[in-house]
């Protein structure tokens, strides 16, 4: 069954950052836009984006990851484990924000410009790269 659930954790977390990933570069484009057809257009794929797939994803990825912490509670004991769990506080913390910049631009009371979206859109690949290191390494 650990198998199963590690698939579909897997599975969950790819497509969360899936989201993750897109959602930002869709913000850059939408405090590019000048036209309100185009803007309109990035209210419905933003909102059907973050609903659709980031939210879903997220809790499927966090249940399946504290369904084989439950499984495997030594884990708990090992230190790259504790630095897992704060990149995934702050992935999901990183979710909220891209949801509250949603709701800006869904009011159109977005200030930003495309520039801060571009480098807000970095944030998610460096959360990656320490949680793969830190599952596949486990350097402490």
């Amino acid at each position: 069954m650990y198998l199963w659930i590690k698939a579909f954790h897997i599975i969950a977390v790819v497509t969360w950052f899936a989201g993750l990933f897109y959602l930002p570069r869709l913000f850059v484009y939408h405090a590019q836009s000048e036209d309100s057809i185009s803007r309109e257009r990035f209210k419905i794929m933003e909102r059907k984006l973050y609903r659709g797939i980031m939210l879903p994803s997220m809790v499927l990825a966090v249940g399946l990851g504290l369904a084989m912490l439950v499984m495997v509670p030594g884990w708990m004991s090992q230190g790259w484990m504790h630095a897992k769990l704060v990149l995934v506080a702050a992935l999901i913390a990183y979710n909220f924000v891209c949801g509250s910049m949603l709701k800006r631009f869904a009011s159109d009371q977005n200030t930003r410009s495309h520039v801060f979206y571009r480098w807000f859109n970095e944030a998610p690949v460096l959360v990656l790269l320490g949680a793969v290191i830190l599952v596949v390494v486990k350097p402490f």
